[in-house]
């Protein structure tokens, strides 16, 4: 993805808003809300168990300025659509409450549409599934583990529908002196670029959006690989240990990504320097070796 455009040719699943069909005794608060202007940030629900998905989520939709609340009960939900009124709702389809959550907002009926379009997310990515996501309402369905470009991609499309507006898109946020461009799978400190995979953008935008709090190894292969994905012990660790190397990050003195023997690893954005052509050459010349130390801490823990 090169450049901040998304075409709705691009995005598969998406569908086109219909009328709204109300009627005149519909009293479960179905009136359209006032559309934004384009400068103002949208509102998005998120009803989601997983704290972790809900802190990923939060992170990448501040690509769209969009203010994000979570919900993890149709209790909470109901609340927020009450008094909040959400431009763009993010469901976890296999929730209990999915179902209740998309009838609440007039969801159930095929042929009716409300204010707040829906995004269903589902683990399983069988066509049932979706075929179920979309009779109960969903104007679109993606699969997790997602990417964060992919989900910021569909809630662009699905509010610029819903809204009638076009929505700024912030390719970069910062986040410490580290700056990362979703588009590109760039990460920018001074004058240096760092270019990452798809693997690597996922893995980071996890570590980030629980930024000083540990994520355990299973938490990052369940956000990043999926629940169904069988890899070997180590597939984590030579993840991070790749973007650490792309980093200059010294697992012994860490910058960026520190590791919690036993625990997990947390992001720890505390680099202070132009670029990281700016690190020390002490630093340059012992992060392989850092690395290969590091393999072995790792698999000493592991086994």
């Amino acid at each position: 993805m090169r450049a901040a455009r998304y075409d709705t040719h691009a995005v598969t699943d998406v569908r086109q808003p219909r009328p709204p069909r109300v009627s005149s005794g519909d009293t479960v608060g179905r009136a359209m809300t006032q559309l934004p202007r384009p400068a103002e940030p949208l509102r998005a629900l998120v009803l989601h168990e997983q704290q972790l998905v809900v802190d990923l989520i939060r992170l990448t939709l501040n690509h769209g300025l969009f203010e994000v609340r979570a919900a993890r009960s149709m209790v909470e939900a109901q609340t927020l659509l009450d008094e909040w009124g959400p431009h763009i709702s993010v469901v976890d389809m296999d929730h209990d409450d999915s179902g209740a959550f998309l009838q609440r907002i007039g969801k159930s009926d095929v042929l009716a549409r409300t204010l707040t379009p829906v995004l269903g997310l589902t683990r399983r990515g069988d066509l049932r599934t979706k075929l179920r996501a979309f009779d109960l309402g969903a104007d679109d369905i993606l699969t997790m583990p997602f990417s964060p470009e992919e989900l910021l991609a569909r809630v662009l499309v699905i509010t610029r529908r819903s809204t009638r507006t076009e929505r700024p898109l912030i390719p970069t946020i910062r986040l410490g002196e580290m700056e990362i461009d979703i588009l590109n799978r760039e990460i920018r400190a001074g004058t240096t670029v760092v270019h990452l995979s798809g693997i690597e953008q996922s893995l980071l935008y996890v570590l980030a959006s629980r930024s000083g709090r540990i994520v355990s190894r299973e938490e990052i292969l369940d956000s990043v690989w999926g629940v169904d994905f069988v890899a070997e012990s180590n597939v984590v660790d030579r993840h991070v240990r790749s973007l650490r190397v792309k980093l200059h990050d010294n697992y012994r003195r860490p910058r960026f990504i520190a590791t919690i023997p036993g625990q997990g690893y947390r992001f720890v954005p505390t680099f202070s320097g132009g670029s990281w052509t700016a690190v020390t050459a002490e630093t340059a010349v012992t992060a392989e070796t850092a690395v290969t130390a590091e393999t072995a801490a790792v698999e000493a823990l592991t086994h």
